[in-house]
C-alpha cells in the first residue's frame, strides 16, 4: 500500500512539470507582445487580442497538467 501511494506522489509531481512549461509559455507570449507593439504601436489593441488568445491557450494546457496532477493524487 505504501509504495501505490509513493507511486502517485511521484506521478502527481511529475505531472506538475507541465506547469513549467505553461509559465515559460506565458512569458514568451507577453514578451513578443511587448516587442511588438514596440515596433508598431498603432497595432497595440490588434496585437493584444492574439496575446491574450495565446495566453489563454497556454494556460489552459497549465491547467491540463494540474489537473492531471490532481487525479493522479486523489484517484
Amino acid at each position: 500500500m505504501e509504495l501505490i501511494q509513493a507511486g502517485k506522489y511521484l506521478g502527481s509531481g511529475l505531472a506538475t512539470v507541465g506547469l513549467v512549461g505553461a509559465g515559460a509559455g506565458v512569458g514568451i507570449v507577453f514578451g513578443a507582445l511587448i516587442m511588438s507593439v514596440a515596433r508598431n504601436p498603432t497595432l497595440k489593441a490588434e496585437l493584444f487580442r492574439f496575446a491574450i488568445l495565446g495566453f489563454a491557450l497556454t494556460e489552459a494546457i497549465g491547467l491540463l497538467a494540474l489537473m492531471m496532477a490532481f487525479l493522479i493524487l486523489f484517484m
